[in-house]
């Protein structure tokens, strides 16, 4: 067994190592709004959801290479903070995921990652920030908290909103068509894994 002290890590190699190990990991697309009404839309792979009661999602953002916080986290941050305290989680999907990686790249702030990645956005039904034509389940929520974490921010929101592709759920059990969804994860780097290979364990 190799024992690794990560005080003796560069920050690198921390990086490589959880991006390698921590996978598959659920990827969102999140959709943010500025105060000024600019749209920014990014992937973040370090996401998950926190519970369901309240319902609630969180994302991870780092900062820009210039130390500055990203358009995602600035804009979810609440009005007092400068930022509108609304986001949307969009599921990705095989057939969004080229779009997911181009939409990773920095703009200058306030220009949008929609014209870019070539995707359509569609109004939010209880907040300001769109949804992705397109996109099978869409998690509008309200923020809750914006906690720092060294370097980096975890965005927590309350989901006020859901709207899904119809025929995706069971509409009596909430039951969602997993085949159906064909939602993609993120290995390491530029490695996405496909969610249709699946088994049962019974317990």
């Amino acid at each position: 067994m190799l024992d690794i002290d990560v005080a003796d890590m560069t920050v690198r190699q921390r990086e490589r190592l959880l991006l390698w190990s921590v996978v598959p990991r659920p990827i969102a697309m999140v959709s943010t709004v500025s105060p000024s009404g600019a749209v920014n839309l990014a992937p973040f792979s370090y996401y998950t959801a926190v519970g369901y009661s309240p319902m609630a999602l969180l994302f991870c953002a780092g900062r820009r290479a210039d130390g500055t916080e990203k358009d995602s986290c600035r804009n979810a941050r609440g009005a007092a903070e400068g930022g509108t305290g609304e986001f949307t989680v969009n599921v990705l999907i095989e057939k969004h995921a080229e779009a997911a990686t181009t939409s990773a790249k920095p703009l200058p702030h306030g220009e949008s990652e929609y014209e870019l990645a070539g995707l359509r956005p569609l109004p939010g039904r209880r907040v300001r920030s769109p949804r992705i034509d397109g996109s099978p389940i869409a998690f509008e929520c309200r923020t809750s908290a914006v906690v720092p974490v060294g370097d980096h921010f975890i965005v927590i929101g309350e989901v006020v909103h859901v709207t899904v592709d119809k025929g995706l759920i069971h509409e009596a059990d909430f039951h969602v068509d997993l085949d159906r969804l064909g939602s993609v994860g993120r290995m390491g780097a530029a490695d996405y894994v496909r969610t249709l290979d699946r088994y049962v364990v019974d317990g």
